[in-house]
């Protein structure tokens, strides 16, 4: 997995980078065929925003969240990212009833 960290006004610290690669370790514990990562952090006067960009095999996520404590955008922004990886995950595999359906039909 290519993890590409970007910060506007803002200086991404080895700290900065360890947390958010700690967290991501989340989604690829739920789905492991992720081909490429961005992470985009800005600081805007009092809110701090976190974007990313989620590259999996055939589809793009985006999330972002904004918060005044840019740990908390993180925080929050992996649990938008978790919710549609797991939906994209389970829209993905196959349902039982639907192999049935299709092996009656033919």
């Amino acid at each position: 997995m290519n993890l590409t960290i970007t910060g506007h006004h803002l200086e991404v610290t080895p700290a900065l980078r360890d947390y958010i690669t700690a967290k991501l370790e989340r989604i690829r514990r739920h789905f492991d065929q992720v081909v490429d990562t961005s992470v985009y952090l800005s600081v805007e006067k009092l809110q701090q925003r976190a974007e990313i960009n989620l590259h999996v095999r055939g589809k793009d996520l985006f999330a972002e969240s904004v918060h005044q404590d840019l740990y908390a955008a993180i925080d929050t922004l992996i649990d938008k990212l978790d919710r549609q990886v797991l939906k994209y995950k389970e829209m993905r595999q196959v349902r039982p009833n639907e192999t049935v359906k299709h092996q009656a039909a033919a």
